[in-house]
This record gives C-alpha cells, sequence and structure tokens, in this order.
C-alpha cells in the first residue's frame, strides 16, 4: 500500500491533477502518465541480412509519432555478428548481454536478430505492438528533464517511484537518422539507415527503499554524434521478471 500510494503520489505531482494517457512532455520536461507505455525493444546487427526490414519497421513506427506517444522504441545493436566480417559501429557487448539476460528472465532460449521484445517479452506480430495493451496500468512513474551541456557533458535528470519492490531503473541515450555503407558480410554493398539506436545505456539503477530514485546522469558526448537527432529514454522493469513497468521517452531538447 505505501508504494502504491508513493506512485499515485508522485503521478498527482508530475501531472499538477492532469495527466494525459501517453505521457506528456512541457519545455524539455517529459513525464509518464496513467497508462503503461510500450518498451518495444529491437535486437538488430548491420551484420544481419534479415534484420533492415526490422529496422525499417522501427522507423516507420517513430515516424508516426511513435504510435500516439504511448511506444517507446529502441535499437540494441549487438556485437555477436562482428565475427562474420562487418563490424558493426553501433554493437556493444552489453547489448548483447541484456538480450540474453532479458530472455534468461523470461525462461526462454529464445535470442536471434532480428528479435523484438514487447515489454520484456518475445514478440513476433505483423500487427500493432499497442494490440492488446491498451488499458494496461503503470507500474511506475517517471518524470524526466533534458538538461544542458557544457564541456562536451549531456546531463539528463528525472525521478522514478516503482509501485513493487523488485524494480530496477534503466536510462538509455539514442540517436535518430544514422546511416551506413556497408563493406563486407551479408549485407556488402548496401546503405542502411537506422533510427532509435542506443548510444548509451545506464543500469541497473536501484530505487532506494520506498521504490524512489532520484536521476542525474551526466554523460561525455562522442564526436560524432548529432545532438538535435538525440533523445533519452528511462525505463522500469521488474528484477526478477524482465516485466517493464513503465518508460518514458524524452526527445533531444533545443537548449
Amino acid at each position: 500500500m505505501k508504494r502504491n500510494a508513493s506512485l499515485i503520489a508522485l503521478i498527482a505531482l508530475m501531472g499538477a491533477g492532469s495527466i494525459a494517457p501517453a505521457g506528456a512532455v512541457s519545455g524539455c520536461v517529459a513525464q509518464s502518465g496513467e497508462q503503461r507505455a510500450v518498451l518495444l525493444e529491437l535486437y538488430t546487427s548491420e551484420g544481419c541480412d534479415s534484420c533492415p526490414p526490422a529496422d525499417r519497421r522501427l522507423s516507420q513506427w517513430r515516424a508516426q509519432g511513435s504510435v500516439g506517444g504511448r511506444l517507446v522504441p529502441l535499437a540494441f545493436h549487438v556485437d555477436y555478428w562482428d565475427r562474420l566480417g562487418w563490424s558493426d559501429r553501433f554493437a556493444s557487448p552489453h547489448f548483447t548481454e541484456r538480450q540474453y539476460r532479458m530472455a534468461s528472465l523470461a525462461r526462454s532460449r529464445l535470442v536471434y536478430t532480428p528479435q523484438f521484445l514487447r515489454n520484456g517479452r518475445d514478440w513476433r506480430s505483423a500487427g500493432s505492438p499497442l494490440e492488446g495493451l491498451e488499458e494496461l496500468p503503470p507500474g511506475a512513474a517517471i518524470a524526466l528533464e533534458w538538461r544542458g551541456t557544457q564541456s562536451g557533458k549531456l546531463t539528463i535528470s528525472g525521478t522514478i517511484a516503482a509501485a513493487r519492490p523488485g524494480a530496477e531503473a534503466w536510462l538509455a541515450l539514442y540517436e535518430n537518422k544514422l546511416e551506413s555503407r556497408v563493406l563486407a558480410g551479408e549485407n556488402i554493398g548496401k546503405v542502411l539507415r537506422h533510427d532509435s539506436v542506443v548510444r548509451r545505456l545506464f543500469g541497473p539503477l536501484a530505487p532506494d527503499a520506498s521504490g524512489k530514485l532520484v536521476l542525474n546522469q551526466t554523460i561525455a558526448l562522442d564526436s560524432d554524434w548529432k545532438l538535435a537527432d538525440m533523445g533519452a529514454v528511462a525505463f522500469v522493469q521488474d528484477r526478477s521478471s524482465g516485466e517493464i513497468l513503465q518508460a518514458l521517452q524524452r526527445p533531444a531538447c533545443p537548449l
């Protein structure tokens, strides 16, 4: 009861009595709403010839305004394709580790590319990622602020309140409108375009005993990042099951 009360209080504080169903964005601040957003994770690689259609699918949803603001898309480029001739510059062993961990939490052996995870579970439908999840209540409240840059560093701050024990928080910095000309491997000769590509992932971050967490993450910007095409996503998941309790996206803010 105490955690539920904390969640309700924080939602009320962030929404000032009126909360948009898909979350709200004002200035450089975003806040989660009274419905649970859908975190759609794509595990992909530039070395995989079946991945470009999935990349395009993710980009199409982004172009549609992330389906009314409730869909939070992220593309994690895994590194296990790199040994086959093409090193994906967006790939990270940390993203591969997350894919395997999520499969383990779901008690599944399904680890492949391209793979979509919808709120922590393998998803292979041709329909909308929101289908069947229209009235899913939130399991956490999130406020996220895109703050200023100084000396080549960006600061993202926010507040999280989880409604249940055993929750953990994650923060992802992503970039849109990326392009690669592939010179080897299964996609040799192709120009691949990507959106929602995770550039940095921070977590797991543990809330305190009351379920609350204050975010204040300073991130060193790489020289090739395009700040205007970037954004941040905070999400909360159940530590034992991998279920996504809430997610929130804040696109880049003019600073």
